[in-house]
């Protein structure tokens, strides 16, 4: 069987055969067929079967009264035009509507005929009632059933497909009627894996309950096909173990999504799509305090520098959700710049949005933004990120990442901006490349800052972000869509991972509960094995590791190290008042001594001095030590210089 290509598919040839049988004058027609059949069923279960031959007139009379009726609401109000196979609940309750009007009308038109004429009822209210619960049983079953030879033969020739549902009872059935709706795969639900062991051997709908420790055997026995996720906030373990076996098995991954996906509320077969490895990252997410946030922010003038960026951009998506008055975007990437401009239109219609194409390091430039929109907060994400990329480019990585946000933040308190937020790294911990140590430097001066300034300024730290830009994730997808090889560094390298809406609400829940100076952390979680991530990328892909897709070990590049930390081994954190967000305790400097560091940064890159550039980087970071980069020689260096035996000639 190929791919699943998930949607309500159908092939010409099926689509014309139901038009050529199901034209509106055959369904109206079989409804008024229906309509008589039931009718009549009503007499002659009101008179037990047995009518009198002097009461045939009278009969015939109501039966003729009774179609007309009928016919005439079913013209009036349509039911005949709706096709049939996509039936569904409203239809039920518009041919209960219908009816239910009918028969109003008759015991309307009985009383109006016996007060004007004396005479009976034409037709018996007890009748009335009897034909209106056939009627409206007859027509949904009729429905229904076409429905199903539809489903059967549109599905004709095609092999059923068992499929496993994982999750909560309520979203496991819900799951379970999705699939079996879809008019294309023959899907058949053979087992629920309970996450609960109260409800281990239970049945859901006929179907058997049972321990996810069974799910290899489950597998052989029913011989499943799918393994598919009913729960929208999946563990990380538990996701990633479950995930293993199945895809060990040869049995692909689905989930539900997330339920803004669903359609209308309601889960549907296009809500469902094969699983990502993102999926498996749905730690608990951060909830914001949305009133508190939209309280901070409301009125406000905000401006976002690298809003172009994978952060930026996603930071003021979000920021749509609130009520601020002016969002102004910087960034110097015109293409990407266009792009998110084009998506905020579409999306965002009711902001005021200004897009200035601009680099954070021009000064005059970046003075004019601040004199003309006075911003009451900057949430500065613009930097150089690439660490191989830095390593082999120190100017410019310290030029924009330092001097650039000490521009950014010098103008913020010459205009006296509420809140400066400083978006760093993790890589800024322990530094071993450019890209880190620039980064760590930063948050000296901002932090150093913030003594003597009216403005508030945090530093916001987190990992990698699945899905930015040079990500591991999209290289790797890349790379598998071309057949491999997948390239990693090393096998035992190891990262942290958060998605990009989770650090943008950690970045403006930071605007809203930190305080000045503050370095505010989020708990990642554990970290991945980067092999481990490819792997189970290669097998979500349909494909098996080192068989279908190569796996190239090509050696950890400049500047990167194994593990990545949050926190400097000697620094400290302490809890707030989420569970999730931690301010870590780091080491703080005077304001003057930053200054003169920058200072001596700036004359390197005035005279493109790179090694001289690097080792005031190290003086300034201690702890910054080069791995598998040409500047491990500077590290040699001040070793060797604070040995106080060996000699300096």
């Amino acid at each position: 069987m190929n791919d699943l290509n998930f949607g309500f598919l159908r092939t010409r040839h099926v689509m014309f055969f139901f038009r050529r049988i199901n034209p509106r004058w055959l369904v109206f027609s079989i409804d008024l067929g229906i309509s008589l059949f039931s009718i009549t069923i009503a007499f002659l279960l009101r008179y037990n079967f047995r009518i009198d031959e002097s009461y045939y007139w009278s009969f015939s009379i109501a039966l003729l009264l009774v179609l007309i009726v009928r016919a005439v609401s079913f013209f009036i109000s349509g039911v005949h035009t709706g096709i049939i196979r996509f039936s569904s609940a409203k239809d039920t309750v518009r041919i209960m509507s219908v009816i239910f009007s009918g028969s109003l009308f008759l015991v309307l038109f009985n009383f109006a005929y016996t007060f004007f004429t004396g005479k009976n009822y034409i037709v018996p209210v007890s009748v009335i009632i009897i034909d209106f619960i056939s009627a409206v049983n007859l027509l949904v079953l009729f429905r229904v059933i076409v429905k199903l030879i539809y489903k059967e033969y549109s599905r004709a020739g095609n092999e059923r497909i068992n499929v496993i549902i994982c999750g909560s009872k309520d979203l496991a059935v819900l799951a379970k009627k999705a699939i079996e709706s879809d008019l294309e795969y023959r899907f058949k639900v053979i087992a629920f894996l309970g996450t609960s062991s109260f409800s281990h051997g239970m049945k859901l709908e006929g179907i058997t309950v049972y321990p996810v420790e069974e799910l290899e055997k489950i597998i052989d026995k029913f011989d499943a096909s799918y393994l598919l996720f009913a729960s929208t906030k999946l563990k990380t373990e538990f996701g990633i173990k479950i995930t293993e076996t199945c895809l060990n098995k040869q049995v692909k991954v689905l989930t539900v999504g997330s339920v803004q996906s669903w359609i209308n509320g309601d889960l549907s077969i296009k809500s469902i799509h094969k699983l990502n490895f993102d999926d498996l990252l749905n730690r608990e997410p951060i909830i914001l305090d949305d009133g508190s946030t939209d309280n901070y922010l409301y009125g406000k003038t905000i401006l976002v520098t690298g809003a172009a960026g994978s952060i930026g951009s996603e930071i003021v998506r979000q920021l749509d959700k609130f009520s601020v008055n002016r969002v102004i975007l910087v960034d110097q990437a015109e293409t990407p710049m266009y792009n998110i401009e084009i998506e905020l239109l579409e999306l965002c219609k009711k902001k005021r949005f200004y897009y200035i194409i601009g680099d954070v390091t021009a000064k005059d430039k970046m003075e004019r933004i601040f004199r003309e929109f006075k911003p009451d907060i900057v949430y500065h994400a613009a930097a150089y990120k690439h660490v191989p990329m830095m390593e082999n480019n120190p100017l410019e990585a310290v030029h924009t990442n330092v001097l650039g946000t000490k521009n950014i933040a010098d103008l913020a308190d010459k205009y006296r901006v509420k809140k400066f937020i400083f978006i760093s790294t993790d890589k800024a911990v322990n530094p071993t490349n450019i890209m880190g140590a620039s980064k760590r430097i930063a948050e000296m001066y901002v932090q150093a800052l913030n003594k003597h300034s009216e403005t508030s300024y945090i530093t916001t730290r987190f990992g990698n972000v699945l899905g930015s830009n040079g990500s591991a994730i999209l290289l790797f997808k890349k790379q598998i869509e071309n057949g491999g090889p997948i390239t990693i560094t090393h096998p035992e390298v190891t990262r942290f991972f958060m998605t990009i809406p989770e650090a943008c609400q950690l970045v403006l829940e930071a605007g809203t509960m930190g305080n000045g100076g503050d370095i505010l952390i989020f708990d990642m979680g554990n970290s991945f094995k980067i092999v481990d991530l490819a792997r189970n990328m290669i097998r979500l892909s349909g494909l098996e590791p080192d068989v279908d897709i190569k796996l190239k070990y090509i050696g950890l590049r400049p500047g990167e190290k194994l593990y990545e930390e949050l926190l400097h081994q000697s620094e400290d954190n302490i809890p707030t008042h989420h569970p999730k967000i931690m301010i870590a305790k780091v080491r703080e400097q005077e304001l003057i001594t930053v200054i003169k560091n920058l200072e001596n940064l700036a004359l390197s890159i005035a005279n493109q001095d790179e090694l001289e550039l690097v080792k005031q980087m190290k003086k300034i970071v201690t702890e910054f030590i080069s791995r598998n980069s040409e500047f491990e020689k500077l590290d040699e260096k001040v070793v060797s210089d604070n040995l106080p035996f060996m000699s300096k000639s």
